[in-house]
């Protein structure tokens, strides 16, 4: 007495061959142990196949861990490499007109927002010759407002760098696309003993580009950059 395999002879040779490629492939385990569950009746529960379900669960909820390490890992470097070119940006101008001027084109272009500006408190930075020609990306306020700014009325000592949503239309700060800026970075800047504090801000459009639960460690360093270039320049 004989019997006729259902199955393709080519096909049924090469899981023979190689049944791990069978064992890989979830979607067949999963339509397998299905089949298996069918033929057993429903009264019979298959605790193999239960494991299995949590198992593929586990694997799935691992992998989606998995790729969102990677993606963040990209954006981390990502971001890393734009804060490195504007650094380096700012380092190539050999005249204080040409740091101003590339402040407020090709480092924020870089940094990919919208409106750089440079906020300098009023007192004994005004007698300094060289804030006259700081042009439009210079905010000059009275002592004391950045940190108002930046704590909004609060008690609370002020951080360097501070990450936020916004909207405004005050064109104080960020002239005419106040109305149109929806997150910003302030970063506090020390120039230094016998001169009042700065602030160097980051406007963006995109409201989820700035927020406070992103990471500043990448700002701080940029702070720390700006703050050197800036005492040198004042100096």
């Amino acid at each position: 007495m004989t019997s006729k395999s259902l199955m393709d002879s080519h096909v049924r040779d090469k899981i023979i061959a190689d049944p791990d490629v069978l064992l890989e492939d979830q979607d067949i385990m999963r339509a397998l142990v299905a089949a298996n569950e069918k033929s057993m009746g429903g009264n019979i529960v298959d605790l193999r196949g239960i494991a299995m379900e949590r198992l593929e669960a586990r694997l799935d909820r691992l992998e989606d861990t998995h790729r969102s390490v990677i993606a963040a890992a990209y954006e981390n470097l990502a971001g890393t490499n734009q804060v490195h070119r504007a650094v380096l940006r700012m380092m190539d101008a050999t005249k204080f007109e040409t740091f101003l001027q590339d402040l407020s084109t090709d480092v924020a272009d870089t940094l990919r927002v919208d409106c750089m500006r440079l906020v300098l408190e009023s007192g004994a930075a005004d007698d300094d010759p060289a804030i006259g020609q700081m042009g439009a990306v210079l905010g000059v306020v009275e002592q004391g407002y950045i940190d108002a700014y930046v704590n909004r009325g609060r008690s609370s000592p002020v951080r360097q760098v501070t990450l936020r949503q916004i909207q405004t239309d005050d064109a104080g700060l960020y002239g005419e696309k106040a109305s149109f800026i929806r997150s910003e970075a302030c970063l506090k800047l020390d120039f230094g003993p016998g001169r009042l504090p700065g602030m160097l801000m980051m406007g963006a459009e995109d409201p989820h580009q700035f927020t406070p639960q992103q990471g500043t460690d990448l700002l701080t360093f940029f702070a720390g950059v700006f703050e050197r270039a800036m005492r040198r320049w004042l100096s």
